[in-house]
């Protein structure tokens, strides 16, 4: 996992949507949870844009900048020319004043820079007769040509960021000093650690923000009418063409943003298909005015920030002293990844456990994050993502396993609509009414198959109906029915237990009882006679006995 992010187990909620919007899939999922996978990931910061949760943290390096700031040294800032556009308002030296009194010795603007790096660019277009130029001021961008597309990597300028051209200037003009730049981009905290030296630390705006409102420090507004500050267009889209002379016979100039975008020029440069170009790409949409801490914290406006940007800028360079072509030199090195390829057969076994068989089963819903189910197959393979994460396979086993239990039930289910209409029944009730097919029902009134009464008053009353024993005179069937109105879902349940049999075993043994019962009446009636007629020849009651062959009675009655 790359040192600048970090992750909130415990908040991750399997959304997903970290994946849908890494244009890497430099993520994978294991135990439910959302782990960065580190050589792949070109810090675009996306995930930490647009996770619901929080889960995604960028590392605060607040605390390392105020031991800077402690140790004695002057600690100088750069800070990013988009600061106009976070900062609404302020200007280079209101931000001066405010950081200041935070103890920095100093702050410049990283559009000094610019033009250092704006300059290499020009001489490299005129001196080495290169054919593609792609520049190399986004670390996201040189990450991914590094880690994804290294046949690109001849075309990547190598010439050292805006950044790190300001802070190697910075370090050359004061002695002993540290330095820190900030701005709106995740990446350049990793910049700062691989190319050490040169930026000491890195802080976000929201970063400094939070640092200057926890000082109650408050930034005034000024106006800034310096014409030599150019370079200030940086940070937006073209910004960097619109510094340069763009006078090469022959040559495109072209500005490109959004890494989709970009990925889509890279495989046409590594095809051969684009000639004699200098290529500005940006990782982020609009540029760095687009950068992951201002569209997480600072609602970005495109247009708006870039009128910001364009009022702010000059229309001539900063006047600096341009280093040597060897100071500037930056080597992009390959970034090896650990994955292979798998073979076909492999992918196919996955595809087969997720439950497709066939090319017509292979939806590419998007809905795990991979644009198709075969890239997703793959990261299966390279453990990267989980077969539950498939939402028509979980959809599929869930309906599957719930149609298991509903035609495997004992009971009869009937599900209708508020306008009584059957939306499901199974095999039991099926069984029941003599239905061959459910086709045959479903979407019908369901008058056609049952008496709506009882539906009707549940609907009406929203009171449902438990264990009702009811007649089914039609098929000649006896149910216990029970009906629950489901106001969520808008449905109607009906339950049916068929105790026919049950019902015509009761009435045999009633019949049998009531028989009993009339022999019993008629042999009690003979025996009073005669006992009467004996007591009557002995003179004696025969109350007692009378009684007793009453009780006799009413036990076989009660049975």
């Amino acid at each position: 996992m790359p040192n600048c992010l970090t992750l909130k187990k415990s908040n991750c909620k399997n959304c997903y949507k970290c994946i849908r919007n890494c244009p890497v899939k430099a993520i994978r999922f294991s135990g439910n949870q959302a782990h960065i996978i580190g050589n792949e990931c070109i810090l675009c910061g996306q995930c930490f844009v647009v996770c619901p949760q929080d889960a995604k943290q960028i590392v605060d390096e607040t605390e390392k900048v105020k031991v800077l700031l402690q140790s004695g040294d002057p600690v100088v800032v750069s800070l990013a020319p988009s600061f106009v556009a976070n900062y609404g308002g302020a200007g280079i030296n209101s931000m001066r004043n405010a950081l200041k009194q935070l103890g920095f010795y100093d702050v410049e603007e990283t559009a000094i820079g610019a033009t250092i790096v704006k300059n290499e660019y020009e001489r490299m277009l005129k001196e080495d007769e290169r054919d593609v130029v792609i520049s190399s001021c986004c670390h996201s961008i040189n990450l991914l040509i590094q880690k994804h597309y290294p046949q690109a990597l001849e075309f990547l300028a190598d010439v050292v960021s805006p950044m790190q051209a300001h802070c190697m200037d910075i370090k050359k003009r004061i002695p002993n000093v540290k330095t820190v730049f900030i701005g709106p981009c995740v990446a350049k905290k990793d910049e700062a650690e691989h190319y050490k030296g040169i930026v000491d630390a890195v802080l976000t705006f929201e970063e400094l923000t939070k640092w200057l409102e926890e000082a109650g420090i408050k930034l005034e507004a000024e106006s800034d009418n310096n014409e030599c500050s150019r370079a200030r267009f940086f940070p937006t889209t073209g910004g960097v063409l619109k510094t340069m002379a763009q006078d090469m016979p022959g040559y495109t100039y072209l500005a490109l943003d959004g890494v989709e975008n970009c990925i889509a020029a890279l495989k046409d440069i590594i095809s051969g298909n684009i000639h004699k170009c200098f290529i500005e790409m940006s990782a982020c949409v609009g540029s760095c005015v687009g950068g992951p801490v201002m569209e997480k914290y600072h609602h970005t406006e495109t247009v708006r920030d870039y009128i910001t940007i364009s009022g702010y800028a000059g229309k001539k360079d900063f006047v600096v002293s341009q280093p040597k072509t060897s100071e500037l030199q930056k080597n992009f090195e390959y970034i090896e990844q650990r994955y292979q390829m798998p073979s076909d057969m492999e992918v196919q076994n996955i595809l087969r456990q997720m439950g497709k068989f066939k090319p017509s089963q292979e939806l590419n819903c998007g809905s795990c994050g991979y644009n198709t189910c075969r890239e997703k197959a793959v990261a299966i393979i390279h453990g990267k993502a989980e077969i539950s994460m498939c939402l028509p396979f979980l959809k599929d086993k869930a309906e599957s396993f719930s149609d298991t239990i509903v035609n495997n039930s004992p009971n009869g289910l009937i599900v209708l609509n508020e306008n009584l209409e059957v939306q499901q029944i199974n095999n039991a009730a099926r069984r029941m009414m003599n239905i061959r097919s459910a086709s045959d029902v479903l979407g019908d009134q369901v008058i056609r198959i049952l008496d709506p009464t009882v539906f009707l008053n549940v609907l009406r009353t929203g009171r449902n109906v438990r264990d009702e024993r009811v007649y089914l005179a039609e098929y000649k069937r006896f149910v216990e029915q029970s009906v629950v109105y489901d106001k969520d879902s808008h449905l109607l349940i009906s339950i049916m237990r068929d105790v026919t049999d049950e019902q015509n075993e009761r009435e045999k043994k009633e019949n049998i009882s009531r028989q009993t019962i009339e022999v019993a009446d008629k042999v009690v009636d003979k025996q009073m006679r005669i006992v009467q007629e004996i007591a009557s020849l002995l003179g004696e009651t025969a109350a007692e006995t009378k009684i007793a062959l009453a009780k006799l009675k009413e036990s076989i009655q009660d049975e």
